[in-house]
């Protein structure tokens, strides 16, 4: 006779029955208990991107206040230089002169960044 494992299925007895029943029952609590895992995995998951997206919410806000505050200081530090100079110059030269220096500072500051942006294509493509 060969050792080769036969085609024809043998009758199985009860402890045999009981044993495939125990590990039919193991698979499906094994399985139940992976589907509540996966989706308690789905559920922390959903709060956590609630939680970043309400933080990033809060931290637009902050920026945008903050960025309008000063804003506001950089123009009132503006009318502050034209109402001080306004004595020496006249109200329209000194307007013309707090505008033209504000212009050249931001032409400046413009040409600064396109430079590093110049600077970081030329690194990213090297």
């Amino acid at each position: 006779m060969t050792d080769e494992p036969s085609l024809t299925a043998e009758p199985q007895g009860p402890e045999q029955q009981q044993q495939q029943d125990n590990v039919r029952e193991a698979f499906n609590r094994l399985y139940a208990d992976g589907r509540a895992y996966a989706g308690a995995e789905i559920e922390r998951q959903k709060l956590r991107a609630a939680i970043a997206g309400a933080g990033v919410r809060a931290a637009a806000i902050f920026a945008t206040a903050g960025f309008l505050l000063a804003f506001a200081g950089l123009i009132a530090f503006l009318v502050g230089l034209v109402l001080l100079l306004t004595p020496h110059l006249g109200a329209g030269w000194s307007a013309v002169a707090i505008f033209g220096s504000s212009l050249l500072a931001a032409i400046i500051l413009f040409l600064l960044a396109k430079g590093r942006i110049s600077q970081m294509r030329k690194a990213i493509k090297s």
